[in-house]
């Protein structure tokens, strides 16, 4: 971190030459809520400051050096030495929730709320030399505040630059631009300054003037073509300046519009930007970070957050019940990230003072961000929280609580009429008018999901009750998901379990529905108490598993503009040689392949214990396709007579290549191959492991720590040959194991942030990701050293098809998405003569870090742990 922090001009998107950055140290004095009369006597005895903070962190996050998240009151005090040569204005770019200001003693300004920016002319006030300037922030945590998403981390008192900046008396105090698709820009500039000053801009392609009117400009003019529309696929800014008279102040705009249509006489409607149909493809942003929690540690940590969207192949953003940083906005800007921006909620009940809170932060909201181009969409309330009357069972969503929250739509589409407004992002089926139709769900089981999908699909239609408050009915909005996922899907919490099993059937279900125009997935990186991210809270990655499926394959198959999409569960049993059908279509977000020729190429194959083996190929010459979802002729595959975990790869290609892939499995319960001698899991022998358990209805068997498992084995005559297989792990203990088990948790097993244990919830099983936890054993037979094993990891991801595939309660996960390594030991050939004939102990001896066997019916491979051999 640099020696200010966060030192960049904090609104590029308005920014003036000549300012000074406040961060860093400031002397901090807290007095947490209760302690009145403690602040009382601070102020009395001449105010003596007992700590330093670091601004603009929280005062309750790591990187402030307080660290005491505590709601209460802080005073803030540092010097600053500035010689303006115009007016001299102090600025603040947020602070939560009650802030006075005040400059050499003097109190300047005042300001409430959380999120919006704030500022003074301190002209008169400021002196040649040293000034002080002090801060008081109050936040108490009220329910009638605009609190929002706080609970990961609260954002108590300056999180957000502090800065001097000068101006000249006549001055730009606000502008907005609207921009059409066809290069035509309004621009509207609000001022201070006289009627008929003239003010002017000058972008690429374009400059104009217009006088100052009743406080205003309004500047109309047309960029010179070949214009750049602005799309996440072509993020191109018009860059350049506002000036009035000796103001100049440098800006940015993007071309594009905002809209939804039937398009091409569909009976139902699609979101469109610049015109033509957009998917969109976002998840959740918590906006978190650990160590700053909102405030993120540099700029270039905001920059890195919007790439890692980017690499996902995701197109959106939703920041979750909160106004995010302006420099990330920049960022969303800049690379080309969509964005739906949520308004803070209060958590009380929609009294007149919580109301009349919300109101004011809606409007200052809408203010400071409405020129981002990456801005498509606000939400004004999340879940219908705050706008319950009552507790528990009796809450209420009022008919005239319903009639505030139409007003406030109106109020908002008044306020920007260029974006789409809706009214309440609901769990609760309670849109009252909206000009997005979403929906909230989490849900784990492919049958349970898909079937939920398609009866929202089915019963969305204009005049449709659905999804409505009482007395209200759909008007024909586009249809979309704006927040799904499995992390509360199961009883409790998923915890830390895969997500790419239920991801991979969730986004073919969503791919199905030509009325399903987009999707919001919970979330971007894992958070405090919810381990659902796509990365870790620390940003490292997880591994999702998919390309061992397909060549290549990665999350961003998922979401590709152009994707072949299965009408099937993830994973069926099949009969072996049987023939299966396997419906299919094409869903296209995007033209690039419209009316071009397309194929589909197939492989079916699966993994034998040494190797790969191909069952079948082919190519499907595809039929032209357009925008939405093309049924595809049905694919007919045979399935082989081993017994094996099938794998279908799908590649859709064109004459370049690889476009996007995707894939199904079939559990085929066939014949063993020859020579093989399986071991019963069931039946092992274990001895010195600190925990034991066998969950997967037995077809799992775990061991914590060091010990042994012993096998009972027959072998034939006459080997020629003889090697041992199995699948198997490492096994990491976690505190819901030793819980299950009722046996006491270990010193330093816990694996915590801010107190929460990500082993404790009933369904953990930590998802694969950068970290790993080796363990070692050693293969006996008769006592006879055979060779040493090192396991890589404890796994769980997609690759555990079997684990996924027979969980019995879709609402209590077993150990799900485990699995194992493909390990395979062979046996000297010195040792086969004294083997032939005999009935033996096989035995892994397990020296530390613990191990996970996988029975035929569990984890990756289908092959349970066996003796292969030949004979001569």
């Amino acid at each position: 971190m640099s020696q200010i922090p966060k030192p960049e001009y904090p609104r590029p998107d308005r920014q003036r030459s000549r300012w000074l950055n406040l961060n860093g140290a400031w002397d901090f004095a807290l007095f947490p809520q209760g302690e009145a009369a403690r602040e009382a006597e601070f102020l009395a005895g001449g105010r003596v400051y007992d700590r330093v903070i670091t601004v603009p962190f929280s005062w309750g996050c790591p990187l402030s050096g307080v660290e005491t998240d505590e709601p209460g009151v802080g005073w803030y005090r540092r010097t600053a030495v500035y010689a303006p040569s115009g007016r001299l204005w102090l600025c603040f770019g947020g602070a939560d929730y009650e802030t006075e200001v005040f400059v050499n003693g003097t109190p300047v300004m005042t300001h409430r709320g959380g999120y919006t920016p704030f500022e003074a002319d301190v002209t008169d006030l400021w002196q040649e030399g040293e000034n002080t300037v002090e801060v008081r922030c109050a936040d108490y945590r009220r329910k009638d505040q605009t609190y929002g998403k706080q609970g990961y981390g609260d954002i108590q008192g300056i999180w957000q630059t502090v800065w001097l900046e000068e101006r000249p008396a006549e001055y730009i105090t606000d502008f907005r631009f609207v921009t059409r698709c066809t290069g035509d820009v309004t621009l509207t500039v609000h001022t201070n300054a006289q009627d008929g000053v003239m003010v002017m801009c000058d972008f690429p392609g374009a400059a104009a003037t217009a006088p100052v009117q009743n406080g205003k400009a309004v500047l109309d003019f047309t960029i010179v073509e070949p214009f750049e529309l602005w799309s996440p696929e072509n993020p191109f800014l018009y860059e350049g300046v506002i000036q009035l008279g000796d103001d100049t102040v440098s800006t940015y705009f993007g071309l594009r519009e905002i809209g939804s249509v039937n398009y091409e006489g569909r009976d139902h409607a699609w979101i469109t930007l610049n015109g033509k149909p957009v998917y969109l493809q976002g998840t959740l942003d918590q906006a978190f970070h650990p160590e700053g929690f909102f405030t993120f540690p540099t700029d270039d940590d905001l920059r890195d957050e919007i790439l890692r969207v980017k690499r996902l192949g995701l197109n959106m953003l939703r920041t979750h019940i909160k106004a995010e940083d302006p420099r990330k906005l920049y960022w969303e800007d800049r690379l080309g990230v969509l964005l739906i921006a949520d308004i803070p909620n209060f958590w009380g009940e929609p009294t007149e003072a919580a109301k009349a809170a919300w109101e004011q932060e809606r409007e200052e909201i809408f203010r400071r961000d409405y020129n981002h181009p990456a801005l498509i969409y606000w939400t004004l309330f999340n879940e219908t929280w705050g706008l319950f009357t009552g507790e528990g069972e009796a809450k209420t969503y009022l008919p005239e609580t319903q009639a505030w929250v139409k007003a406030q739509y109106l109020a908002a589409k008044a306020d920007d009429p260029t974006r789409l407004i809706e009214d309440n992002s609901p769990c609760n089926y309670d849109h009252v008018v909206s000009d997005v139709n979403s929906w909230h769900f989490y849900l784990n089981g492919y049958e349970v999901l898909r079937d939920h999908v398609r009866e929202v699909c089915r019963k969305t239609y204009p005049g449709s009750p659905f999804n409505c408050a009482p007395g209200c009915t759909q008007t024909g909005a586009p249809l979309m998901n704006s927040e799904c996922g499995m992390v509360w899907g199961v009883d409790g919490s998923a915890g830390d379990s895969d997500l790419a099993w239920q991801y991979h059937y969730m986004m073919n279900e969503f791919r199905l529905q030509d009325k399903l125009c987009g999707f919001v997935f919970t979330e971007l990186c894992d958070v405090v108490n919810e381990f659902n991210g796509y990365y870790r809270i620390d940003r490292s990655d997880k591994d999702w598993g998919y390309g061992s499926f397909c060549r290549g394959m990665t999350l961003r198959d998922l979401h590709a503009g152009d994707m072949i999409v299965t009408d099937c569960a993830p994973c069926r049993t099949a009969v072996p040689e049987d023939t299966v059908t396997v419906p299919l279509a094409v869903s296209s977000w995007c033209s690039e392949h419209h009316g071009k020729e397309m194929t589909l190429r197939w492989e079916l194959w699966y993994d034998s214990s040494r190797g790969r083996v191909p069952c079948g190929e082919g190519e499907l010459p595809l039929p032209a396709y357009g925008w939405g979802v093309t049924k595809l002729p049905d694919l007919q595959v045979k399935m082989p007579r081993e017994d094996s975990l099938v794998i279908l790869s799908l590649y859709l290609t064109d004459e370049k290549g690889v476009v996007s892939r995707n894939f199904v499995t079939f559990d085929v319960q066939g014949v063993l191959q020859e020579n093989t001698l399986p071991l019963n899991l069931r039946k092992s022998r274990t001895s010195g492991f600190s925990l034991v358990w066998r969950p997967q209805g037995h077809e799992k068997l775990c061991c914590g720590g060091s010990g042994t498992v012993t096998f009972r084995a027959k072998l034939p005559e006459r080997l020629s040959s003889l090697s041992f297989v199995m699948e198997a792990g490492s096994k990491r203990c976690i505190a819901k194991d030793y819980k299950s088990l009722q046996a006491e948790i270990p010193v330093g097993e816990l694996v915590c942030s801010r107190g929460v244990d990500r082993g404790s919830f009933d369904n953990s099983y930590f998802m694969t990701d950068e970290s790993r936890c080796p363990s070692h054993a050693e293969l006996l037979v008769d006592d006879i050293s055979m060779g040493e094993i090192t396991l890589q990891n404890d796994w769980a991801d997609s690759r555990g098809v079997l684990s996924w595939h027979r969980q019995p309660n879709v609402r209590l996960l077993d150990e799900a998405g485990s699995y194992g390594e493909l390990i395979r030991v062979d046996i000297p050939s010195r040792c086969l003569s004294s083997l032939s004939g005999k009935e033996v102990n096989v035995t892994l001896q397990v020296k530390d870090g613990g191990i996970a066997l996988y029975g035929r019916n569990s984890g990756r491979y289908a092959i349970g742990p066996r003796m292969e051999y030949t004979l001569y």
